[in-house]
C-alpha cells in the first residue's frame, strides 16, 4: 500500500513496471460512474479517511500537494489501458504508518477518475517523468530511494503471490535486491529489450497444457515475443493461441467487455479436471536453455465484477493481441513466476517461484551497482579473505528492502536516464 499527502491518505495499490509515478484514485471518479456500487471507494482500493469511507483521493485534504495539471497518462494506450489523469507532487510512502516504510516528498502522484484504470498503480520503472509546465524531469520514486541511498541498487525482484493457495501466499517486494527464498534458481538470463519502454521482454517458445477438456494441448505453436509486465493483470496473445484456449477450457467470448467468461457448469468441470499451463520461455529452441513456468488451474479461477459486470462472473484472465505490441504475460503468470530485473546490468531473470510458509526466513540478497559491492573483510593479517564482511550498523551500507504489503512489488532504480517526450497538457 501507500500513504500520500499531508495528512496521509492510504491506498492499496498493484506494481506497474511501465512507468515510475504513483496512481491513485481520485474521490470524483466513484462520484461519477454509472451505477457505482455504494462500496466503489474501497473496490478501487481506498482505505477510509479521518474515520470514514474514502471514494478516493482528495486533493483538498493534503497540504503538501502542488498540482502540475491535467495530462494523458500513457500506460499502455496500445491496449486499451489509459486515462487522463490530474498530476501533481505530493509526499509518498511505502506499506503503513509508523511501519518503517520509507517516505518520500515531493514525488509525482496522478490522480485518476476513469475506470479504465480502476485500482491505483506503484510505479516500478526507473524513468523520470516528463512534463510540459515543468524545466526538468520528475524523478521516480525508486531513482530518488537510491539517490537518498535507502537502496544499494535499482534493481528488485517482485512475485504477484497466490491467493488460490492453501494458506493464501502474499506477494513478495524487495528493494535493492530480491528475496532468493521466494523461487527455484537457474542460470538462464535475459537482456533488456532496445525498447527502454518494455525492458522485460523475451521469446514465448510455447505454451501446452495438460488435462484440458482436450486432455494434453499444444496452445502456442509459434514463437512470440511478449512482454512481462506487472502492470496489466491478464496474458495477451495472438487470436488463434486464444480460441486454442478456448476450445481446451470451456471458455465463451464476450464481445461486451472482450473477456473470456465460462457458466458455472463449466467452471466445476474444469475445478475438477484442474489442468496445468506450461509456458517456455526462452531466445533458444533447444529445450535446455529455456525456463518453464508451470501454472495450475486456480491461477486463472478468477471473476470479474464491476465495472466489467453488475455481479461476478467466472472469466479467464486471457485477452485477444493483435501484434508484439500487444502480446503480454501480466499478473496472472507474475503468481507463479518471481522476476529478478537489474537495470544496472541491462538484465533479467525469470524463476518458477516458491511458496515457503510464513515461518520460514527470507533469503534477502542485495543487488549492488558495479564497483559499490562491500569491500571483502580483513583477516587478522590485515588481507581480504574473499568474502562479504557485514557492517556494523553505524556504516552507510544500504540493504535491501523487503515487504510484502503492496501487492508483491519491489523496485529498482536505472542510473541512466533516456530522454523522453514531455506530455503535453490537456487543455
Amino acid at each position: 500500500m501507500v500513504r500520500v499527502g499531508t495528512p496521509e491518505q492510504t491506498f492499496r495499490v498493484l506494481p506497474a513496471s511501465r512507468h515510475g509515478e504513483t496512481i491513485i484514485p481520485i474521490a470524483e471518479g466513484c462520484l461519477k460512474m454509472r451505477n457505482a456500487p455504494s462500496n466503489c471507494g474501497k473496490l478501487r482500493g481506498a482505505y477510509a479517511f479521518q474515520g470514514k469511507d474514502s471514494n478516493g483521493f482528495i486533493v483538498n485534504e493534503t497540504k503538501s500537494w502542488q498540482e502540475i495539471g491535467l495530462y494523458e497518462m500513457g500506460i499502455r494506450p496500445e491496449i486499451g489501458f489509459d486515462a487522463n489523469a490530474l498530476y501533481g507532487l505530493d509526499t509518498v510512502g511505502l506499506q503503513v504508518a509508523n511501519s518503517g516504510g520509507p517516505t518520500l516528498k515531493n514525488m509525482v502522484v496522478a490522480g485518476v477518475a476513469e475506470p479504465t484504470v480502476f485500482v491505483g498503480q506503484f510505479g516500478l520503472s526507473p524513468k523520470p517523468s516528463n512534463f510540459s509546465e515543468l524545466d526538468s524531469p520528475q524523478p521516480s520514486f525508486m531513482q530518488k530511494l537510491r539517490d537518498e541511498k535507502q537502496i544499494p541498487s535499482v534493481s528488485y525482484g517482485y512475485t504477484a503471490g497466490a491467493y488460490y493457495k492453501t494458506p493464501k501466499v502474499h506477494g513478495s517486494l524487495t528493494l535493492g535486491g530480491y528475496d532468493a527464498s521466494r523461487f527455484i534458481p537457474n542460470n538462464i538470463t535475459f537482456p533488456f529489450d532496445a525498447d527502454d519502454d518494455r525492458p522485460t521482454s523475451l521469446t514465448i517458445q510455447s505454451i501446452t497444457a495438460q488435462n484440458t477438456l482436450e486432455r494434453t494441448v499444444t496452445l502456442l505453436r509459434d514463437p512470440v515475443y511478449a512482454w512481462i509486465d506487472s502492470t496489466v493483470p491478464h496474458m495477451w496473445l495472438p487470436e488463434d493461441v486464444c480460441e486454442r484456449f478456448a476450445t481446451s477450457f470451456g471458455l465463451t467470448y464476450d464481445n461486451l467487455t472482450d473477456l473470456y467468461v465460462l457458466n458455472d457448469t463449466m467452471h466445476k468441470q474444469m475445478v475438477d479436471l484442474d489442468p496445468s499451463i506450461t509456458i517456455s520461455l526462452g531466445e533458444s529452441s533447444d529445450p535446455m536453455k529455456r525456463v518453464n513456468i508451470v501454472l495450475p488451474y486456480g491461477a486463472f479461477d478468477v471473476q470479474a465484477s464491476y465495472p466489467y459486470y453488475k455481479e461476478a462472473m467466472n472469466y479467464f484472465p486471457l485477452r485477444r493481441g493483435n501484434n508484439e505490441t500487444q502480446y503480454t504475460l501480466g499478473r496472472a503468470v507474475l503468481q507463479e513466476m518471481y522476476i529478478v530485473t537489474d537495470y544496472s546490468r541491462g538484465e533479467f531473470k525469470v524463476h518458477q517461484a516458491l511458496f515457503p510458509g510464513t515461518n520460514e526466513k527470507q533469503q534477502i540478497t542485495p543487488i549492488y551497482v558495479p564497483g559499490e559491492e562491500p569491500r571483502p573483510a580483513p583477516t587478522s593479517n590485515g588481507t581480504a579473505n574473499g568474502t562479504i564482511s557485514t557492517p556494523p550498523p553505524s556504516t552507510s551500507t544500504k540493504h535491501a528492502l523487503s515487504g510484502g504489503a503492496i501487492g508483491g512489488i519491489v523496485v529498482m532504480l536505472r542510473l541512466s536516464l533516456c530522454p523522453t517526450m514531455k506530455r503535453v497538457r490537456i487543455r
